[in-house]
């Protein structure tokens, strides 16, 4: 692909499968998200996504988040969506929660060299139909590495320029404040890194479990 092309918020139903079409391709989308800006390429083509590596500058040992439109779009790149896991995406998705979960073996070489898998489920009403159309993306900011994320369609071209094929352009982003990532692969959670949802609010949701999260060492 070549031809770079911009579309802009609200989507038509045209738009969306455009935009599926690209994907479905091999090629890189820019979308908003409901923090900054993400380039992103379909989770499941190994090829997409080491271009998506590529354009970031980033190796392997990264592999991008994985963001979905539902809990079972997921099953495609993860595995074990065990009790704690289903508890918390139950309280926070869609929303500010990043949950890291073993991914399936059969994806591992597709996503990345790590075994695990940071997955989402954002609060965006236009990624969420974007993502209806075309399944689970790699999702990650879209800044070249070290450089400040996007917060606009037109600070993303400066960065990717025809290295994305599709970009959908929602105005300026605010940044907001990032996710709270908890790693739901041990037999107690931890806390990764602290964001938008508290340790409080976690341990809420996870009371009828009678589990609570452990707030990992910094």
């Amino acid at each position: 692909m070549s031809i770079v092309e911009t579309v802009s918020t609200p989507l038509t139903e045209n738009a969306r499968v455009r935009i599926a079409q690209v994907v479905a391709e091999g090629g890189l989308l820019v979308t908003p998200t409901d923090t900054i800006y993400g380039i992103g390429a379909q989770a499941t083509d190994s090829e997409a996504v080491r271009k998506l590596l590529a354009a970031k500058g980033r190796g392997r040992q990264m592999p991008p988040p994985v963001v979905a439109a539902k809990i079972s779009d997921l099953s495609a790149v993860v595995t074990d969506f065990n009790a704690v896991a289903q508890a918390l995406a139950q309280a926070f998705w869609p929303g500010a929660l990043t949950l890291i979960l073993p991914a399936r073996a059969d994806y591992v070489s597709v996503l990345g060299d790590l075994r695990t898998l940071a997955v989402r489920i954002p609060d965006h009403g236009e990624l969420l139909s974007v993502l209806e159309h075309t399944g689970p993306l790699a999702l990650t900011s879209a800044n070249l590495t070290q450089a400040p994320p996007a917060l606009s369609c037109s600070q993303a071209i400066e960065y990717f320029h025809q290295e994305v094929d599709i970009y959908i352009d929602g105005g300026t982003v605010d940044g907001g404040v990032p996710s709270t990532i908890v790693d739901v692969t041990g037999v107690r959670p931890r806390l990764l890194r602290m964001g938008a949802i508290s340790l409080a609010e976690l341990n809420q949701a996870l009371s009828a479990l009678s589990v609570t999260v452990e707030e990992t060492q910094s």
